[in-house]
């Protein structure tokens, strides 16, 4: 299964407003197999914002920021097919446009979940579930891939 992430799981593993919000973002990262994981590029944009604006950083840190998340995971291109199903889900759904973005180009990737706190847990649009990872009941979907890595991991130590 594919996940993309939202730009505040990228924000708290960075510490910015993140309280105990950073170990759960952390964790994740870590958690995750690298292969499933994909960042629309409005999320290493938005990171960016976030991280110069919000937590003060150098424009030059924040760059190094947000290319170490580019290297890290394969990033998802927005296309005018994306930015129109975009406006089309921010009209049906009165999403704000940037999360509708982030949404259409993680459907458009052929993501099932999206992790993010900035709309409602649960969410299903274009194959895509919104999952919220910083509630302490998870979604079940969220859960089963993360008990899926921990298998892998305990096979491999045990292997």
């Amino acid at each position: 299964m594919r996940l993309a992430l939202d730009t505040n799981v990228l924000a708290y593993a960075e510490g910015v407003n993140a309280g105990g919000r950073r170990e759960i973002a952390l964790d994740l990262v870590r958690r995750l197999p690298q292969a499933i994981v994909a960042l629309p590029v409005q999320v290493l944009g938005e990171l960016f914002n976030v991280l110069v604006r919000k937590a003060g950083w150098s424009r030059s840190d924040a760059r190094d920021a947000l290319l170490t998340w580019r290297d890290t995971y394969p990033v998802i291109e927005t296309s005018a097919k994306v930015i129109v199903t975009a406006a089309d889900l921010a009209t049906d759904h009165r999403l704000g446009i940037w999360d509708a973005l982030i949404l259409s180009a993680a459907s458009e990737a052929g993501c099932r979940l999206l992790l993010s706190e900035d709309m409602q847990d649960g969410f299903t649009w274009g194959g895509v579930t919104v999952a919220n990872p910083f509630i302490t009941l998870r979604h079940p979907l969220l859960e089963d891939v993360l008990a899926r890595s921990q298998a892998r991991v305990a096979g491999y130590a045990m292997g």
